[in-house]
């Protein structure tokens, strides 16, 4: 039987990898509705917020999974 804590610490980073993967695709929502000027501002930092919500989205959740990846048997 697993302990609790393990699990309570297995959803605490499963959790952290799902907000951050949310996080990043709502900053690529926002930049690319900057970068139309829908919501006004410069188009060039809507385009950033744009390339910076995708690599959070496609790259961080891969480096924390791979950070706590549980050791093998």
């Amino acid at each position: 039987m697993s302990d609790p804590a393990d699990e309570r610490q297995s959803r605490n980073r499963w959790l952290t990898i799902q907000a951050a993967r949310i996080g990043g695709v709502v900053l690529a929502i926002l930049g690319l509705l900057a970068g139309e000027g829908a919501i006004g501002g410069q188009s060039w930092i809507g385009y950033l917020l744009l390339a910076v919500g995708l690599l959070v989205v496609f790259i961080v959740p891969t480096r924390l999974a791979r950070k706590w990846r549980s050791p093998g048997p």
